[in-house]
């Protein structure tokens, strides 16, 4: 079985071309190190929720749109270790500040997958 990093997070409009971009040299550098996918969402069908959905979850404002990723791995020892090369790797290295969106409101975690097919 394989492993895998889910994250969802809301990112301005005006911001999201910066966010493509960074997004796509971290799966480029996930990749290289050895991750076996690397996938971005951006939310099309992600309706407001009475109690819970995913705008509600990462507080998304009406001028952002929900991200929905995911990153899979061979194992959990796996990702560990690829995501600690990423992190280290100067090519991601940034000032907070520029980040395209607010970390803080980013929901992420592992998970092992009960089934694959």
């Amino acid at each position: 079985m394989s492993y895998v990093d889910g994250f969802v997070l809301a990112v301005p409009k005006q911001n999201m071309d910066a966010y493509r971009d960074l997004a796509s040299r971290a799966g480029r550098l996930w990749m290289e190190y050895g991750a076996i996918a690397f996938v971005e969402c951006v939310g099309d069908d992600v309706p407001f929720g009475e109690l819970t959905s995913f705008p509600r979850a990462v507080q998304a404002k009406d001028d952002e749109i929900v991200v929905f990723s995911w990153i899979v791995y061979r194992s959990r020892e796996d990702r560990d270790a690829i995501t600690a090369k990423v992190m280290a790797d100067p090519r991601l290295q940034s000032d907070p500040a520029s980040m395209p969106f607010d970390g803080k409101r980013m929901i992420y975690g592992g998970f092992t997958p009960i089934v694959e097919l």
